[in-house]
């Protein structure tokens, strides 16, 4: 039987938060400053750095700098880049920050909704 529209994972993630704020990306060697535009449950999108040299796979740090007082670092990776944006999922949370994610997204933490076409 197949599953209801609202639960098709190929049609549904997880709520995006608009948020812009401040985002260092380390890969390797290299590290870019970049700003937040969406945040989610499983990954976060950034503005694409002029210099950016990743693509889809690789593995990067992320340093989440969310205001003067939230800092989460985690591990993701690179899901989708375009000539605008940077697309992570995230693949390590340390169990430390896991809270402070969870209570940022609040209510969205655990919301899904249908992505828009692009």
């Amino acid at each position: 039987m197949p599953m209801p529209e609202e639960f098709d994972s190929q049609r549904s993630r997880h709520a995006r938060i608009p948020m812009h704020s401040m985002v260092l990306v380390s890969k390797g060697a290299n590290a870019w400053t970049s700003e937040i535009e969406n945040i989610s449950a499983t990954g976060v999108l950034v503005s694409r750095p002029d210099d950016w040299t990743g693509n889809a796979g690789d593995t990067c740090a992320l340093d989440l700098l969310l205001g003067d007082d939230l800092h989460i670092h985690l591990e993701a990776s690179v899901v989708r880049v375009t000539a605008q944006f940077v697309g992570f999922a995230y693949t390590h949370i340390p169990e430390s920050k896991e809270a402070a994610l969870w209570t940022l997204l609040g209510r969205f933490a655990d919301q899904v909704e249908r992505p828009t076409e692009e």
